[in-house]
């Protein structure tokens, strides 16, 4: 009906629909723009601040050289810490390899090297003990096998006679040996004279049972520590012994 107002009614009803805006300019035929609106940024995602994963423990007391020389496969390592560099005192303890590094096995023992003292050269009777990283593969003794996992021969060419250095008798110090690969061929009996090195540089170096007194050239530890070392060692394990005057070794 054209010229035809509309009624109150519908006006109201016009006014309902149009819903957000206010009474004006609802009514007009002109949309009006959107009032800008500021966003609120999505926050940012938490940056962690955990530490980084710490490095695995090394061998205590070793510097990077003589670490270099451990190999990457050992994961039980006799370490043997002299007191000096012509001293024949020193201790042995025995670590194992974890996730986390290397973790001491039982306390630290008193132990004897060679009456002079240590050497980066050994030869033979120079009455000092080799400094170095050397694989530990074999054990014997005159005595029984007590249970190593490591091949044990047993003989009587393991007996000890005579007096040490301070007059101690070295009866039953073979009783347990555990031969340090040091120039000697690896998977023999301790007993194994050969030298690769030659005769001159020495040989039969061993870790064996103490007779209170320095050695020519051993490592030695109580009669029950050494049985206690020969039925930790485990050849799955690659041993090591590592072994020399503090000094030397923190290089």
């Amino acid at each position: 009906m054209i010229g035809h107002r509309p009624s109150a009614a519908l006006l109201t009803a016009s006014l309902l629909l149009t819903g957000c805006g206010s009474g004006a300019a609802a009514i007009s035929d002109h949309r009006p723009e959107a009032a800008p609106t500021t966003s609120t940024p999505a926050p940012s995602p938490e940056i962690s601040m955990e530490e980084a994963p710490a490095a695995p423990r090394p061998l205590p007391g070793l510097g990077p050289k003589t670490l270099a020389q451990v190999p990457s496969r050992a994961r039980q390592a006799v370490v043997v810490t002299g007191r000096g560099k012509d001293s024949p005192l020193s201790t042995v303890a025995l670590y194992e390899r974890t996730a986390a590094g290397w973790e001491a096995v039982g306390q630290s023992r008193p132990a004897h090297n060679a009456l002079k003292g240590w050497t980066d050269h050994h030869r033979a009777g120079d009455l000092r003990s080799p400094i170095g990283v050397y694989t530990l593969t074999d054990a014997g003794g005159r005595l029984r096998d007590p249970g190593t996992r490591l091949p044990y021969d047993r003989g009587s060419g393991f007996t000890a006679t005579g007096t040490g250095f301070e007059g101690e008798p070295l009866a039953g110090s073979f009783d347990y040996v555990i031969a340090i690969n040091y120039n000697r061929k690896p998977g023999t009996s301790p007993l194994d004279w050969t030298r690769p090195l030659g005769a001159g540089r020495g040989g039969g170096i061993w870790l064996h049972v103490d007779h209170d007194g320095p050695t020519h050239g051993c490592v030695s530890i109580a009669r029950s520590h050494m049985k206690e070392l020969l039925l930790a060692l485990d050849p799955d394990l690659h041993p090591v012994v590592v072994m020399g005057d503090a000094k030397s070794l923190a290089r």
